[in-house]
């Protein structure tokens, strides 16, 4: 690996675990300004108080969210996107490049793939080119990878995100983020299969504190290198709080009962 991009990769990974916290704060693009992300600089305050490693937003929104003060937080630049309003919500096309982020700073990016889409081959063919292009200026690459499309069943399934996670590998990315599988033994086959980190998706809101404890925890002794979670990070009524918990069980290695005492009322 080159200098550059090992530098920038220990802004994204703790060095001394080799896993991560990711926060994406890029649905705004998707959904619009929720609740979480409209006021960006307070929101990511509360994330670097709270020990993530990383977050991820598109290009236009570092300038709502500069600080000039408190703890630093690694920065992600994502280079695709798509919006619930179109017709084709699935077909991500891309809206930035490398340079765009090493411009803004930036200490990696990252693309969104959905398999099984009719517009798969445009979003590999964007994974595909950025990878390039990444290598050479010494970025990494985090490549979501998921299935969805008409012929798809379960997006969950397995063997689905084993292929999903391959998919990552295969295309040059540093770092792939798929959903959860749902147990521990499922999941280790998932990470097996690929010789970069694996990381979880949060998915949609989930019902409670613990379910995502769980699954962090689990996805973690699985092998998995930590997690990219968004609104169940960032819709939580204690935010910074969270994070230091999830640091404890990614970093630390808390088992479920720690995390869940350190939270307290905040469950």
């Amino acid at each position: 690996m080159m200098l550059g991009k090992a530098v920038r990769s220990e802004r994204i990974f703790n060095r001394n675990t080799g896993r991560t916290i990711i926060v994406p704060l890029d649905h705004g693009v998707t959904v619009g300004p929720i609740y979480g992300i409209v006021d960006m600089r307070a929101t990511i305050n509360q994330i670097a108080e709270g020990g993530a490693n990383a977050v991820l937003m598109h290009k236009g929104m570092p300038r709502c969210s500069h600080r000039g003060s408190g703890k630093d937080v690694g920065l992600i630049i994502h280079l695709s996107a798509s919006t619930s309003l179109s017709p084709f919500p699935n077909a991500k096309t891309l809206v930035g490049t490398v340079e765009d982020a090493l411009r803004l700073g930036a200490d990696g990016v990252s693309l969104h793939v959905n398999l099984g889409d009719e517009t798969e081959r445009d979003m590999l063919h964007a994974l595909g080119e950025a990878t390039t292009q990444a290598s050479y200026w010494g970025i990494p690459v985090l490549a979501m990878v998921y299935a969805r499309g008409p012929h798809v069943k379960n997006e969950y399934d397995p063997e689905v995100v084993r292929h999903c996670a391959r998919v990552g590998q295969e295309l040059g990315a540093d770092v792939v983020k798929v959903p959860y599988t749902g147990d521990i033994e499922s999941y280790s086959r998932v990470v097996e299969s690929c010789c970069i980190p694996v990381v979880i998706a949060g998915g949609p809101k989930l019902e409670s504190t613990h379910d995502l404890l769980l699954m962090v925890h689990d996805s973690v002794q699985a092998g998995g290198a930590g997690l990219s979670v968004g609104r169940n990070v960032f819709q939580h009524k204690n935010v910074t709080r969270l994070l230091k918990a999830l640091n404890g069980i990614v970093h630390e290695d808390w088992d479920l009962d720690q995390a869940e005492e350190f939270m307290g009322e905040d469950m």
